[in-house]
């Protein structure tokens, strides 16, 4: 008997694909655009009064207050997107987020209009987590509930495969503008990757406008819950906490080598913004490669060991990413980066969606993967810039405490990846269940 897929639902595979990494590309496009900008040249504009230090940590509390609106968003898209369904959450998130993106471009700075452009900054920042929050749960299951049970992996892979394009696109656009003489950047230049975003917010709702909704909520239509959040809270207590906690080394690892290391070693290091950022760019494009081979061996082996070999790799990430920057030596800066990206977030992260949604029934699984993924960005990746930078300042601007930080919560999230049971062989509909 043939095991082709029928034509009808090969179609839906692939529109169920296209729809979810260009929301997640958009989604992480916007996030890496702000980080970036808020290491390199939002401290300039929008708190040109304080010191350099002062400015940065000012500057990273913008990025900061992004955090605190995705578990909001997580709570308030998965309670509708549990209910009544994916589809139409899933507009309303990108309208949110590459709107947002877009005003930034607009938006005037400390310059023109004064203390009132650093508050308009943090509302527009706000407004674009609330939609952050809610994206990545809905989009995920866009390729998630349309998979079949050996091939979630690499399909929740190609969800997570807008990740490194967002980063890849967004430093090198940033790059680009970076050649720009300075009184141009900081006039005219930096606004243009934000205004960019415009457009590839019109590409992914043309996308996504017609959208169906996906076979496994459609087949428990007769088992809403009235809130999801609690249902979440009292089905699956134990599975929410330890994918909160598994999420950790992920999120702050990412957060210290990134949005923290490029503003360490530009300012402490003598490296150049370029060099960290063409790092970034080779890394991502790397991790396009590698993602979905990492879904595919989580297929074959299980999640959990691909898993705990990137927490693994993270470990030693810590003790040795700062002293190999500190080499300047750029083939050894980039392959640093590259290893700590692609391999060390890589395996955690191409299988996250995946790894997550299989802890939870339909009916709680937008509201779970929600919840448990912006829990962890509010409490791993939130403050994490501004505590390295913190830890750095208390002690001589040294990278040791940083590491010592970025150890720990590997060694928390290996405890939780070992307490989690092995879930790549179960079906998405039974987990309901369990």
């Amino acid at each position: 008997m043939s095991q082709t897929k029928p034509p009808a639902k090969a179609n839906t595979t692939v529109r169920a694909l296209v729809a979810s990494a260009s929301g997640s590309f958009l989604e992480w496009y916007d996030f890496y655009l702000f980080g970036i900008a808020a290491s390199l040249v939002f401290p300039q504009l929008f708190f040109p009064d304080s010191s350099e230090t002062a400015g940065i940590l000012e500057s990273f509390g913008v990025f900061a207050a992004g955090f605190v609106m995705r578990p909001i968003g997580a709570v308030l898209f998965g309670h509708f997107g549990d209910r009544i369904g994916r589809r139409r959450m899933l507009l309303i998130t990108i309208l949110l987020m590459g709107g947002c993106t877009f005003v930034i471009g607009l938006l005037p700075t400390h310059a023109a209009i004064g203390t009132a452009a650093p508050l308009l900054l943090m509302v527009l920042r706000l407004l674009q987590g609330l939609g952050i929050g809610g994206e990545f749960g809905g989009g995920a299951l866009v390729a998630l509930e349309n998979a079949p049970t050996g091939r979630r992996g690499v399909m929740g892979s190609v969800h997570q495969m807008g990740t490194p394009c967002g980063l890849l696109v967004a430093t090198g656009v940033f790059s680009l503008v970076q050649l720009l003489p300075e009184p141009d950047l900081h006039s005219w230049g930096w606004r243009v990757p934000f205004l960019l975003g415009g457009l590839f917010l019109a590409v992914a709702y043309y996308i996504r406008r017609n959208l169906s909704e996906t076979e496994v909520f459609r087949g428990e239509a007769d088992r809403p819950r009235p809130l999801p959040v609690l249902s979440l809270l009292r089905e699956h207590p134990k599975n929410t906490l330890l994918a909160v906690g598994a999420r950790m080394a992920d999120a702050v690892t990412f957060n210290v080598i990134n949005v923290f290391g490029i503003a360490y070693a530009t300012t402490h290091l003598g490296l150049s913004g370029a060099m960290m950022l063409n790092g970034f760019t080779i890394a991502a494009a790397v991790e396009i490669a590698t993602i979905p081979v990492i879904g595919h061996i989580s297929d074959r082996i299980g999640r959990r060991p691909v898993y705990m070999f990137g927490i693994a790799v993270c470990l030693v990430t810590a003790v040795a990413y700062f002293p190999l920057l500190a080499t300047g030596n750029t083939l050894i800066v980039w392959a640093t980066i590259v290893v700590a990206l692609a391999v060390g977030t890589g395996c955690m992260f191409a299988i996250q969606g995946t790894l997550f949604a299989e802890m939870f029934g339909t009916r709680t699984r937008y509201t779970g993967l929600g919840v448990v993924y912006q829990s962890s960005a509010l409490i791993g990746g939130a403050p994490t810039p501004a505590i390295a930078t913190a830890l750095a300042a208390a002690f001589g601007q040294s990278y040791w405490p940083v590491a010592v930080y970025m150890g720990a919560m590997c060694l928390l999230s290996l405890v939780c990846v070992g307490l989690a049971a092995e879930t790549h062989r179960s079906g998405l509909v039974a987990t309901a269940t369990r």
